[in-house]
This record gives structure tokens, C-alpha cells and sequence, in this order.
């Protein structure tokens, strides 16, 4: 029983780690199917194509409350403008805590290239959202009255802006952004009783895209780089993307490894000592463009020696491609010749 306790706090410490403490949208591998609008701004619109992705990612199958998300998001160019909009909406719960969300976005795309052919593109973007967050209380007091715990559901709506930009040239793309600008309190406390309004969350990915000429096979190294000002937490991503082209579309796999640089702290079994470790995912990925439509299936695994559950956490992406332009870009580049 000590030891399933003991597991439970770390499994909520490296839960927090893995998805920023729910504070809005999470931060999983699935910008790695074609899905980097979800986490930078910028994105939105980037592509020869408008997009629709709708994720569910389910976790620990078997247990009650455990985290589950959904995500739909939409974006694309005015046109032949340099100017995108995009829209994302999302439901995420974790136990007894939820958070329902919903962003704009607006992009903007300048072209450096001498030609509509070479790519070198600066895009900015900025997004603006509302979330709702929950904590459901109400089967707290089973065992008789607590002065510190209501018994209600308890909820609070902020509003928050992401911004960021890419930059795209030829087969390398980097992008950065701050996620949650602004002060928001929510209803997340700390142990002294203190509510986090510091939500601010920096990103930075970066890549690029290797082939051989005429070869039906392209390779694409990428990593994320995640800091959480608050709490000081930071996390990496380190990822491969193998792609093979098909008469059809694509067919794409791919490898993710997500370290935390920070460890944490727990009483081992017996009580004797105290010893540390720091969350680890591995997430493989597979998925197929045909024609216009995008599947994809993630897989993340914990590779911790203390867990909550030895099941891994599954997600689903499904998406479709339209109002595509005619115009592609002499380039490596899968996230824009869509």
C-alpha cells in the first residue's frame, strides 16, 4: 500500500512535468503528425493547403479518471495573401481536474525568396484564447467534514495569448514561442495555499528535412526545447521522422524521446533512503497522407523504474487537406508542400 501511494505522488509530480500542470493546451508529441500549429502560433496557414486535424489521446487504459485529451484545430491562408487565420478547441481531463479551451489565431508569412520556387519565409503569429478550468470537489468529504475543501465544483475562466514566429529555408525550419503571455491565477494552488498566475511557458523547435536527389526516401531529424518560467522545469524533445514517397502520398515513421532536465525526489519502498529520477518518454509514431488525408497513431511509453501504471498513453490523429494552391516549393519541406 505505501509503496502504491508512493507511486501516485510521483506519477502526479511527473504527470505535471509532462503536460505543464494543465495550465492550457498540453504539451504531448502529436505536433509530430503534421500538427506544429498546435503548439506554435506561427504555423498556422504555413502550408500549400488549409488543414483539420482532430487528435484523442487516451492514457492508462483501465483506470478511473485518467487523463484523456481531444483536440480540433483548423487553419489556412486568406487566399493568395500572406495572411492566415487558424482556430483550435480542446477538452482535456485529468482525474478530478479539467480544462476546456478555445483559440484564434493570426498569422502572418513574408516571403525573402528571389522566386515562388526557393523557400525562405519569416512568419509571425499570435493567438488569444479563453479556458475554462474545473476542479469537481464534490466527492471529497465521503469521510465527514474538511474546513479546507468545499465539496463544490469549482471553476474559473481566463484569457491568454500565445505568440511566436518560424522561419523556414529550404529544408531547415526553426521555430520559437511564448506560450500564456499574461497573468492568470485559475484555481490551481501550490502547497502554502498560493495560486500560480505565472503561466508563461517558452518553446523552441528546430529541424531539417535530408534527401538524396531523385530518392523516394527523406530523413528528418527535429528537437523541442521546453521551459517553464515558474517553476523553472525544463524538458527535451529529440525526434526522427523517416519518410517514403508513394504514388498515393506518403507514408512516414518516426521516433521520440522526451527527457526532463529535472529530477525528482521520493522515499524509496522501505523507507531507508531517498532517491530521484527524471520522467522519460519514448514515443514512436506512424502515419500515411493519402491524397488529401492524414492518419496517424502515437504511442507513449514511461521508461521510469517507479510508475503509476505500466500502460502507455495512445493517441489517435485524423485530418484532411483543402483549398490547396497549385504553387509548391522546390524543397524538402513536408510541413509546406502539403
Amino acid at each position: 500500500m505505501k509503496l502504491k501511494k508512493i507511486s501516485f505522488l510521483l506519477m502526479v509530480v511527473f504527470y505535471a512535468q509532462f503536460s505543464l500542470a494543465q495550465e492550457g493546451l498540453p504539451i504531448y508529441s502529436d505536433y509530430l503528425t503534421d500538427n506544429y500549429y498546435l503548439i506554435h502560433p506561427s504555423m498556422a496557414g504555413v502550408a500549400n493547403c488549409s488543414k483539420v486535424r482532430l487528435t484523442g489521446r487516451q492514457q492508462w487504459f483501465g483506470q478511473d479518471n485518467a487523463p484523456s485529451l481531444q483536440t480540433l484545430s483548423i487553419n489556412g491562408r486568406f487566399g493568395d495573401t500572406p495572411s492566415a487565420i487558424g482556430g483550435i478547441v480542446f477538452n482535456d481531463k485529468n482525474g478530478y481536474h479539467s480544462q476546456t479551451g478555445a483559440y484564434i489565431t493570426y498569422a502572418h508569412h513574408l516571403m525573402f525568396s528571389r522566386n515562388p520556387i526557393d523557400l525562405n519565409m519569416l512568419s509571425f503569429g499570435l493567438s488569444a484564447g479563453m479556458i475554462q478550468y474545473k476542479l469537481d470537489e464534490t466527492s471529497f468529504l465521503a469521510d465527514g467534514f474538511d474546513p479546507i475543501i468545499a465539496g463544490v465544483e469549482q471553476s474559473a475562466t481566463n484569457f491568454n495569448i500565445d505568440f511566436g514566429f518560424s522561419y523556414h529555408f529550404l529544408d531547415f525550419y526553426a521555430h520559437a514561442t511564448v506560450k500564456n503571455v499574461l497573468k492568470n491565477d485559475g484555481i490551481n494552488f501550490n502547497e502554502q495555499g498560493l495560486s500560480y498566475n505565472n503561466l508563461r511557458t517558452y518553446l523552441f523547435s528546430a529541424g531539417n528535412v535530408f534527401s538524396s536527389i531523385n530518392s523516394e526516401w527523406s530523413y528528418e531529424p527535429s528537437m523541442m526545447f521546453m521551459y517553464r518560467d515558474a517553476t523553472k522545469e525544463s524538458i527535451v524533445d529529440a525526434n526522427i521522422k523517416v519518410y517514403r514517397e508513394m504514388d498515393f502520398g506518403k507514408v512516414w515513421a518516426g521516433l521520440s524521446y522526451r527527457r526532463s532536465l529535472d529530477g525528482a525526489e521520493f522515499q524509496n519502498g522501505n523507507g531507508s533512503g531517498v532517491n530521484s529520477q527524471k520522467l522519460q518518454y519514448f514515443t514512436p509514431l506512424i502515419g500515411i497522407n493519402y491524397k488529401n488525408f492524414v492518419v496517424a497513431y502515437t504511442y507513449s511509453y514511461q521508461a521510469n523504474s517507479v510508475v503509476f501504471n505500466n500502460g502507455g498513453f495512445h493517441q489517435i490523429t485524423l485530418g484532411i487537406n483543402f483549398g490547396c494552391r497549385r504553387e509548391k516549393f522546390d524543397c524538402n519541406c513536408p510541413a509546406i508542400n502539403y
